[in-house]
């Protein structure tokens, strides 16, 4: 399945909102940088759906804030 998300970094709560029809909005602690926003984004995930981190796979958008997630149920 795919979902798009859009991610901002550095915020200072975190936030994961369903948007409805696979968009998401999610909002992480972490810095962009050194993938830890990104790494953050797909642990969020695997956590809304039950399933383990290694199930999310960033298809799309490494570096923007819009990304297209394939995630593995």
């Amino acid at each position: 399945m795919y979902i798009r998300v859009t991610v901002t970094p550095d915020a200072k709560k975190e936030l994961f909102e369903d948007k409805g029809q696979g968009i998401y909005e999610i909002k992480v602690k972490e810095p962009a940088e050194r993938n830890l926003a990104n790494k953050r984004v797909t642990e969020l995930v695997a956590r809304h759906f039950m399933i383990l981190p290694n199930k999310v796979r960033i298809v799309t958008g490494h570096r923007s804030h819009v990304k297209m997630l394939n995630v593995d149920n």
